[in-house]
């Protein structure tokens, strides 16, 4: 069993838990164990996937491409409830129906018309296309004739409907194996899988629905999730509220390392942190930018630290409970030894940006100094310096967690599927972002507002989930185009507030 969580860290909803394939088959044997029959399961999902057609699209001609194992099984059902609504729908099976084993067999039965052998003349009429050919856990490249189905259909742009993931799309990693359908929805069953939310998910899936089909409830402790996405569910009950008895040193103090140059990187992780709610946040920097910090906004203290001990003499202060290290610091030794200050201390730290890559000749000194609650925020650029091993590894959720493990830090692999791992296993997977988010200084927020929620005593793991969701609503909330990283920390009064239903 894991370890009973703080009370300041996140606290798992079933309602976003993300079950890989093998956990869903786990689900599945657990209905069948608990009297649910393989061929209601069945029903149930092709059901789903028709009805999700219907609520979708007009009444259309509809092709339906299934392949030799249950997904084409779901695919025969949802063709004859299709049929049985009066749709024209004809059936493409790639394989032989004498060939089909266990319940997609009974389904292939169940279906009373001509099965169709697959040819590009089945889409001469434009047809809607429902892709049954491969679930999510297919395990070898796509090739042969099912390539060259789905690069006419995705060549055609023709709508498609996809049952568990676009064929191609792994469940696990969000890997395309050899090519993928574009589909305009997806129909997946019980739970959604990480593959739906990598970046090619994102792309490939389209709208997605999960389809309650008749597992029990009771699968999921059972199971044992260990992936979640992100949702204020998980930890807005852990941001601050008003108490009549705050004061400032209550919400925490962050310290932030700033540089000799871009000296606005502090200032946007300052501004950030405050508005999430720290109660002081001090920029350290050179003597030489402390004019540029000290005419900036009257909220931030400025001090001096031109090198590592006298940075080491701040956190001497012990309310100084969270530090902040790598916007703007600079890939300079003032940086790496401002880290290992910080973490011998055992303080509440962020390492971003300069604070990782000051590490890359040597990531096993920042990995056996890590002692206390860190948080590491790379992008993949930054991941492969630290972690070359592993960066050419499939599936972004799994290099995050065994990056998590040999650091002992929580690592948020930065990303529009932003992955959060901490070192026992738990992650959660982040989509609730805007692409405008891709501008200069945006980095920088997102290390503010860990920074700042850390000062407040969250948890490594929930300071990064809260901050990484806050970052792309306060994008959301702002819109796009035209915002820059200065806009976002307005949005934030504005967001925290809306969160309030959860206290």
């Amino acid at each position: 069993m894991p370890p009973r969580p703080d009370v300041n860290d996140l606290i798992p909803d079933d309602a976003l838990a993300l079950l890989g394939c093998g956990q869903m088959a786990k689900a599945d044997a657990f209905a069948i164990a608990a009297g649910v029959s393989g061929p209601t399961l069945m029903e149930a999902a092709g059901q789903s996937v028709a009805v999700a057609v219907m609520e979708r699209h007009a009444r259309r001609d509809a092709i339906v491409l299934c392949g030799p194992g249950n997904n084409g099984g779901d695919g025969f059902v949802a063709a004859r409830h299709l049929q049985a609504a009066g749709w024209p729908v004809r059936v493409a099976l790639f394989g032989e129906v004498a060939s089909l084993k266990g319940d997609a067999a009974w389904a292939a039965g169940t279906w009373k018309g001509p099965v169709e052998r697959w040819s590009p003349a089945l889409l001469e009429d434009a047809p809607l296309v429902i892709d049954a050919i491969f679930g999510a856990g297919l395990s070898r490249p796509i090739d042969g004739e099912i390539a060259a189905a789905i690069d006419l259909v995705n060549g055609r742009k023709l709508p498609v409907v996809a049952v568990d993931v676009p064929s191609g799309l792994h469940g696990d990693t969000g890997e395309i194996l050899g090519r993928a359908f574009q589909a305009e929805s997806t129909v997946s069953f019980f739970r959604a899988k990480p593959g739906h939310y990598s970046v090619e998910g994102l792309r490939r899936c389209g709208a997605l629905r999960i389809a309650d089909i008749g597992i029990p409830a009771a699968a999921l402790p059972a199971i044992g999730p260990r992936t979640w996405l992100n949702a204020p569910a998980l930890w807005a009950h852990l941001l601050r509220r008003e108490d009549i008895g705050d004061h400032k040193y209550a919400r925490g103090h962050l310290t932030i390392l700033a540089g000799p140059h871009a000296t606005g990187a502090a200032r946007l992780a300052a501004l950030a942190a405050r508005r999430v709610g720290a109660g002081l946040v001090t920029i350290a920097g050179f003597r030489s930018t402390m004019t540029a910090y000290q005419a900036a906004e009257p909220g931030n203290l400025v001090v001096e630290a031109d090198d590592g001990p006298m940075f080491a003499r701040l956190l001497e202060d012990e309310r100084r409970n969270a530090v902040l290290i790598g916007p703007g610091s600079g890939v300079i030794d003032r940086t790496k030894d401002a880290v290992l200050a910080a973490l011998d201390a055992r303080r509440r730290v962020v390492l971003d940006a300069d604070a990782i890559t000051v590490f890359s000749g040597d990531p096993d000194l920042l990995f056996g100094r890590i002692a206390g609650p860190t948080v590491l925020t790379p992008h993949e650029g930054e991941f492969r310096r630290l972690f070359p091993d592993l960066a050419g590894q499939t599936g972004k959720l799994e290099r995050a967690r065994q990056a998590a493990a040999r650091s002992g830090a929580t690592v948020l692999l930065k990303g529009p599927d932003t992955v959060i791992a901490e070192p026992d296993g738990r992650a959660v997977i982040n989509v609730h972002a805007s692409p405008a988010l891709a501008t200069a200084g945006s980095g920088d927020v997102l290390a503010g507002l860990i920074g700042g929620l850390l000062a407040q005593g969250l948890t490594p793991f929930a300071a990064a989930a809260a901050a990484a969701w806050l970052h792309g609503e306060c994008a959301l909330q702002f819109g796009h185009p035209g915002l820059i990283a200065e806009d976002l920390p307005a949005q934030l009064p504005r967001v925290l507030r809306s969160l309030s239903t959860f206290n």
